[in-house]
Parts: C-alpha cells; structure tokens; sequence
C-alpha cells in the first residue's frame, strides 16, 4: 500500500526538488526532460511541413490531416505497449528504445516518395511517440520524493512546449534557406538526432531503487509483472476512472488546438493566428502553465489542480467564441489558451504514478493516458460532423464542455494522491 509524506519546510518551494537530488537522479530527469524534448519537436515538425507535402505530393488538407490522426491513434497502441514492456524489462530499456524508434522513423519521414510511404512511416513513428512518454513519465515519477513528484513530473511535461517552439524555430529556418521540396524533408531529417540521447541514458541513467526492489520481490515470490492487472477487479475502477480523467483532458485539447484557428479565421475573419507572434504567445503560454500547474499540484493537491485548470479551459473557450474580439486582443488571448489547455497536463504523470502499483504502474500509467489519446484523436472528427448542424463556434464548445466534464467527474472519484509514497510491495 502507500503512505503519505509529512510537510516539510522545503515542501513547496519552486526549485527545492531540484537542489535536493543526487546527481545520478538529476541525470534521469534530464534524461527525461531531453527524451520528451525532442519527442515533441518530432512530433510537431509534420504541422510546418504540411503545405509543403500536400503540394509534393498533390494531395488534400483531409489526406494530410488523416497522417496527423493516424500518428495519434498509433500513438495509442505504441504507449501501453511500452508502458507493459517497462514493467516486464525496465523503464531505462524502454525509454531507450522508444527514443531510437521515433527518431529512425521520423528521419524515414524525409526520404518518402510517395503519400502511402509517408503515412506507414509516420503511423510507425506514432508507436515509439506514445512509448516514449509512458516510459519517461513513470522513470521520473518513481525517482523523485513524494512531495516534489508533482513539480519534477510537471517540469518534465513542460519540454512539450521546448520541443515545439525548437520545431517551429527549425522549419521558419529551414524555409527559409531550402527550396520547399527540399525544407520538408530536412525537417524530417534533422529528427534523427533524439537517437543520441540513447547514449546518454545507457550511461547515466539507472533504474529507480523502487522497481528495482519490486523485481526482486516478484522474483522471489515466483511470479512476474502481468499487463492485465490492471483490469483485475481490484484494479478495473482505478483504470476505467483514470481512461475518462486523460480522455478529458486530451479530449479538450484536442477539440480546442484542431478547430479554434479555423473558427477565427472563416468566422472572425481575423488574420494573426498564421503569424509568428501569435504561435510565440501560445507556446510561451504553454511553457508557463505546465510549470505554474506543476507546482500547483503539490501544492492545492492533483484533483483541485484538474478542476481548477479544466474550468479555465471551458472559460477560455467561451471567450473565444462568443466575445467579439479583433486582432490585437487575439494576441494576447492565445496566452490562456496556451497556458490552460497545456498546462491541465502537468498533473497527470504524478497522479497516474500515484494510482497504480510499482508492479504493474508503468502498464498503467500506459494505458490510461494513451486509451484517452486514442479516444480524444476522434474529438475533432466530431466536432466537423456536428458544425453541419450547429456553428463552428457552438461545437467546439459543446465538445470542450463535454471533455473538461468528463475530467472533472474523474477527478472527484479518484482519491487524492498528494504525499503518496511509492512502495515495492509485489503483490
């Protein structure tokens, strides 16, 4: 079972966490950090490289979008697989080769010569996309100390936002030197470089002393980690909970980040959301609120945490689609959209660790976040059929709504897991 930490005067300051670990565990959250970094980049290369592919190989918007689709639903299949694999063989092994797997898929992406080629490239890159986190997050929330989970965790989630802005800075470069049909590919190419931080973590990264004794103490009694735990009747309402709580929260990201540009440009009109300025604001924005949301985890606790961020998710989307507002004001207001559908994510690596046993957490933490990535990849399918009925506007809001509603109902059935510590118990 686990137990709970006592407060301590450190408890809550922003970099306490940091200062207080040893440097082999510093090594694994920067391992971390870098694996997620550049994930993200990787990830976030193919929505500048898609005007150029759409006219290289002469396809549709729809056809491009079905690659991004295709990246998440794979995505889905690739994170519990990985998280399974972390419990059976390591979370250090793992995390190796998911960072190999989508780094030499994402470098494939640049050789394609034709649309079919691109998509089973990209649809393979998904699997080590989704692995990856899956390991990372259940590696650094088993190294570090109970009451600074949630601030470490969070701070690693916050290089999604590193990653994107390194991915938008390399595409406004690369069109800008190479000619189109060549900038696309070097994008993809340049993907390749997450494989060296394999080298690092074969070096300096360990397993965390807990899984290492939870091993031991499987071996001794005869048995090994089994994925299905976790839907053993002991386990089965932890799991269905923690699928509708990571559901919600990538369910409204997803409604919110795919159709909101398209509301403002046909319905408003409005010309700045292609502008560089305006990217710039939502990826500052994201990197902030992951790391406000980080520290507010341990602080107010995982579950007011969801509820406080899923409610200024909904808020930020009736302003944007219901108040009349032009160019300048959209500026400033892609900073709350960047801050509070990103930063609700900060909270999810601790919590999900907290939830599961050692034995049978990283099959888990796997599954619960990526069966929510998987179902929320449909949620701008959704919201383009309803908009046949309803304004854009009204159902990206229906959609939010019904996404940050799912969250919040999670969150308030799970328990609390602010302090927990993690134990090695085996069975």
């Amino acid at each position: 079972m686990s137990t709970t930490t006592a407060v301590t005067g450190t408890e809550h300051h922003p970099t306490a966490w940091y200062s207080e670990m040893q440097p082999r565990e510093k090594s694994t959250f920067w391992a971390c950090v870098g694996g997620w970094v550049l994930d993200a980049m990787d990830v976030q290369i193919l929505s500048f490289a898609i005007p150029a592919i759409v006219a290289a190989f002469a396809i549709t918007n729809a056809d491009a979008g079905l690659i991004g689709t295709v990246t998440l639903l794979t995505s889905a299949f690739g994170g519990w697989f990985a998280g399974a694999l972390s419990d059976r063989f390591g979370r250090v092994r793992t995390l190796q080769i998911t960072i190999a797997w989508f780094a030499v898929f994402t470098f494939l992406c640049g050789f394609a010569q034709n649309y079919t080629q691109l998509f089973v490239f990209r649809a393979l890159m998904g699997l080590g996309f989704g692995g990856e986190w899956a390991a990372a997050a259940v590696l650094i929330g088993e190294v570090i100390r109970a009451e600074h989970r949630g601030k470490a965790v969070g701070a690693m989630q916050s290089g999604w936002a590193v990653g994107w802005g390194i991915a938008a800075l390399l595409a406004t470069l690369f069109f800008s030197v190479f000619p189109q049909d060549i900038a696309w590919r070097a994008l993809f190419w340049v993907g390749l470089t997450p494989a060296l931080l394999v080298f690092v973590v074969r070096r300096f990264v360990d397993e965390p002393p807990v899984y290492a004794k939870t091993r031991q103490n499987l071996a001794a009694a005869g048995r090994t980690a089994n994925f299905l735990e976790i839907f053993s009747p002991t386990m089965l309402k932890t799991t269905v909970l923690t699928c509708l709580l990571t559901t919600g929260a990538q369910g409204g990201y997803y409604a919110i980040t795919t159709w909101l540009p398209t509301f403002l440009r046909t319905e408003r009109k409005l010309t700045i959301l292609g502008t560089g300025g305006y990217l710039a604001v939502i990826i500052i924005g994201s990197l902030l609120g992951y790391w406000v949301s980080a520290w507010l985890t341990d602080r107010i606790g995982r579950r007011s945490n969801f509820i406080l961020f899923a409610l200024c998710s909904v808020a930020t989307v009736v302003i944007y689609t219901q108040l009349p507002v032009d160019n300048t004001m959209m500026l400033f207001l892609g900073f709350p959209l960047g801050f509070f559908a990103s930063g609700v994510f900060s909270g999810m690596g601790p919590f999900l660790t907290e939830l599961f046993p050692t034995r049978m957490r990283g099959s888990g933490q796997g599954f619960a976040y990526n069966f929510g990535r998987g179902i929320a990849a449909m949620n701008p399918l959704f919201v383009g059929l309803l908009s046949a009925k309803l304004p854009l506007g009204q159902s990206i809001g229906v959609f939010a709504l019904i996404a940050y509603g799912l969250l919040i109902i999670a969150a308030l059935l799970l328990p609390e897991t602010k302090g927990r510590v993690l134990t090695t118990e085996a069975g």
